[in-house]
């Protein structure tokens, strides 16, 4: 047997199949790491990590949907069709501001944008103004501009053997909409049991903090929305406080959060409305939707009925805040506050999870 010549075919073979598999991901490109789809496939978007970044560098649009794991069930058709926009979603779980404002950076690289939908969620003021896409796992090899490391992405076993089946079924299988990117509401329920079921409440309450508890974190995420909103004077930015449940309220409350997490949305709402691109809704104390648990699967999440609302609403000029309407309005969300701790939430106090040990 020639020993030299079987090396040579193995290695001719192991060379085709490394191209072979390489060129199937390049083309297929579930992750749209390079490209838009092509050969008729749709974006079949489900995992934010791996494609978001990837679909705000390489796919067509002139919007953004902005925000944390509460606007994934926007579908982006409802955006389009009220404000006249092709729009995508920009989609960080966390809702770190660093990290949204580093995809929105990354947008304007490469696209003209006219509008922008951004939901602000009362924690993220609060957070460091860093970014966490490598302290929280994210794939780096597609969030840099290295194309060497993208060796992890051209000879994945997971990429070839299950992404690119599953992009390729949901776009000639079925009728897929492309416009419920990241959508996860078509699996959940909503109801006041889940919303309680899931909430484990705090047995003490914590002294409250001081309104300024947070100043100089909330600065600075301020600061980082400011300098993209003074960059890009051509773009209309809609930033919005999402309505989480009345429940919210009564968590951060025990923690002593409530007066910091107030001044903080008003900072940011008075900073924010100084810019004449910019618009500021808040529906964080809308009592048609955040005392009805039955909009809810949990404390935070709403279902995709309320995103539709919240587009409707957006939609409407009479729902802006105005910097005129900034102290009636916070004043209130501080009245409606006390009223979800004293009123709202007392006929379920009994049947409520408390967590054993207090975790301030």
């Amino acid at each position: 047997m020639d020993y030299r010549k079987l090396l040579k075919n193995i290695i001719l073979l192991s060379a085709m199949l490394f191209v072979l598999c390489c060129l199937a991901v390049f083309v297929i490109d579930p992750f749209f790491h390079y490209h838009k789809p092509v050969l008729g496939l749709k974006a079949v978007l489900n995992e934010k990590e791996y494609q978001c970044i990837g679909t705000i560098r390489n796919f067509d649009y002139d919007a953004l949907i902005v925000g944390s794991s509460v606007c994934e069930n926007y579908n982006n058709g409802w955006i389009n069709e009220k404000f006249d926009v092709n729009s995508i979603k920009a989609i960080r779980s966390y809702g770190a501001t660093a990290d949204l404002c580093y995809f929105i950076d990354e947008a304007y690289a490469n696209h003209d944008i006219k509008k922008i939908f951004y939901n602000i969620d009362p924690g993220s003021l609060a957070g460091m103004p860093q970014l966490t896409f490598e302290s929280t796992g994210c794939p780096m090899y597609l969030y840099d501009h290295n194309a060497f490391n993208d060796i992890e992405y051209l000879l994945n076993k997971d990429v070839l053997f299950s992404r690119i089946p599953y992009m390729i079924s949901k776009s000639y299988i079925g009728n897929y909409d492309e416009g419920d990117s990241y959508n996860w509401g078509q699996w959940k329920e909503f109801n006041s049991d889940m919303v309680l079921g899931l909430y484990i409440r705090k047995h003490s309450i914590s002294t409250m903090k001081a309104k300024d508890y947070y100043k100089e974190e909330c600065q600075a995420n301020i600061d980082l929305l400011t300098d993209i909103v003074e960059a890009h004077p051509e773009t209309e930015f809609y930033f919005f406080v999402p309505p989480y449940s009345f429940v919210w309220w009564d968590n951060i409350y025990r923690y002593g959060d409530t007066d910091a997490y107030i001044n903080n949305m008003k900072m940011c709402a008075s900073k924010l409305l100084e810019y004449n691109n910019v618009r500021f809704y808040y529906f964080l104390d809308d009592e048609d939707i955040v005392t009805n648990l039955e909009n809810y699967m949990d404390v935070l999440h709403f279902s995709p009925d309320i995103n539709y609302e919240i587009v409707l609403r957006l939609s409407e000029p009479q729902n802006e805040l105005k910097i005129s309407d900034l102290d009636n309005v916070f004043d209130y969300s501080k009245i409606f506050a006390d009223r979800c701790v004293n009123e709202l939430i007392v006929p379920y106090e009994d049947i409520l999870l408390v967590q054993p040990e207090d975790e301030d």
